[in-house]
């Protein structure tokens, strides 16, 4: 029989078993705790140890400065590093084409399939501009001057949709075992003014890698009255400010563990209005005039563009100064200036729309231009609104002959593409171009090589064409 005193002993000693077992439960957390932590600091040592090595001895970092630590990157990176294979490829490209060539040239598009043609006519860089974005490509779905009025992940969500045309025409290509372009050539996208301050730099850089960006190109505009290069009522930010921009996408950039490109621009040959006077550098140019809004007024040229510039240059891959005219004088001025100090530094130059060309050059001059440029070290040239004019000026002609001539106009255009096919123009056939044949491929594989679906065979396009 249990006496009372008898249960109270066994409660006692269960008590002290539980207590004794929740203890050594309690202990073996913490150990495994300690031990968990005492890895993920070895992983983080390494890392950094690992990341230092690098950009200390890798030819791609020479000249960058970095206001931050590699142990700042590694706490930044979390413990899952995500591969963006589309970003890699496509800066260790763009890196390499402008070693390897005089000039890299791109025009800038608007759609996936203008990307495509573009490469297929045997361009090797894609120019994905802000300004074309905000006129007709955005999230907003609306039409905006270039004001940074859109949302800031348009650019990132176009670059996704030229990514992807790109991918297409490959599969395609490959799927039918034909040769062709290196299609996933590198896109370099407009981030504008940032569109806010450094932690909006930071995140927009990283949005435009996760969409497969090779390149991305900062401005030192103030992002709440950002304009246009080409337009008047531009506010810079002190230099200083900008350099934390350029340091927040840098740093975006090697938190995902990429090479991206970071191409620093200054509108300072246009701008004449100062957010602040707390730089040094940028006090020279004051004028010792506000505005209406309360800006300090400076003086615009070369000489703060220079300025400007060599502050940026140990933080940029690339410079762009923006200009107004054609310019070879103004280009040279700047190239030999920046090239004194940092021999070398890449440069980059907007062959702008903006710019009435036969105002201010003959034909002659025109056509070497570029090679001009090129011997100046400016390796990147581009034209920022191409898409936008080819797209309105072929429409427009086309819907002019139509409303006056009607199919005779389409007519001409179709035999027009035919012609085109000699030099390598496929999208005669439409069908074939954005992917049937290679979704016909999908369902044999699927169905077999016997099945009665598949879209091209028995298709007009196949009959006629």
């Amino acid at each position: 029989m249990i006496s009372g005193l008898d249960v109270m002993l066994q409660g006692l000693t269960e008590g002290i078993d539980a207590n004794l077992l929740g203890t050594q439960t309690q202990k073996a957390a913490t150990e495994r705790g300690a031990a968990m932590t005492a890895d993920r600091d070895q992983a983080m040592e390494r890392a950094t140890r690992e990341l230092e090595a690098g950009w200390a001895s890798d030819g791609r970092w020479e000249g960058i400065e970095r206001a931050y630590t590699a142990a700042d990157v590694v706490r930044l990176r979390g413990s899952v590093q995500v591969e963006h294979t589309l970003a890699r490829l496509g800066a260790e490209r763009l890196w390499a084409l402008l070693h390897e060539c005089d000039v890299v040239a791109a025009l800038g598009v608007l759609t996936g399939g203008q990307a495509v043609q573009a490469v297929k006519a045997g361009l090797d860089a894609i120019y994905l501009s802000g300004w074309q974005v905000a006129a007709d490509a955005n999230l907003a779905e609306q039409v905006y001057p270039d004001q940074s009025l859109y949302p800031s992940n348009s650019v990132p969500a176009v670059a996704r949709r030229i990514n992807n045309a790109l991918r297409r025409a490959d599969q395609i290509a490959w799927a039918e075992g034909k040769d062709g372009p290196y299609w996933l050539a590198p896109i370099i996208a407009d981030a504008e003014a940032g569109f806010g301050g450094a932690l909006n730099a930071f995140e927009l850089m990283g949005a435009m890698i996760e969409a497969g960006a090779a390149g991305v190109h900062f401005e030192d505009q103030l992002a709440s009255e950002k304009k246009c290069g080409h337009l008047g009522g531009k506010v810079l930010v002190p230099t200083g400010h900008f350099v934390r921009t350029l340091t927040a996408a840098r740093l975006a950039a090697d938190v995902a563990g990429m090479p991206t490109l970071l191409i620093a621009r200054t509108d300072a040959l246009a701008a004449t209005l100062l957010t602040s006077d707390v730089d040094e550098p940028d006090r020279e140019f004051l004028t010792g005039e506000r505005s209406g809004e309360g800006y300090f007024r400076v003086r615009a040229g070369l000489d703060p563009v220079l300025a400007r510039c060599r502050a940026y240059a140990p933080y940029a891959d690339l410079l762009w100064f923006e200009t107004s005219t054609p310019d070879l004088e103004d280009a040279r001025r700047f190239a030999e200036a920046i090239h004194a100090q940092f021999p070398g530094k890449l440069l980059a130059y907007n062959c702008s729309p903006s710019f009435n060309w036969k105002r201010h050059l003959d034909d002659a001059d025109i056509a070497k231009f570029q090679r001009e440029l090129a011997a100046m070290g400016y390796r990147f040239q581009f034209v920022t609104l191409a898409g936008f004019h080819a797209l309105n000026a072929s429409m427009f002609e086309l819907a002019r002959g139509y409303a006056t001539e009607g199919m005779t106009a389409y007519a001409r255009l179709q035999q027009r593409e035919l012609d085109l096919e000699a030099d390598g123009y496929t999208a005669t056939r439409h069908q074939r171009e954005v992917g049937t044949s290679y979704f016909d491929t999908v369902a044999e594989a699927i169905g077999g090589p016997d099945a009665s679906t598949v879209a091209l065979a028995g298709s007009t396009e196949a009959d006629q064409f």
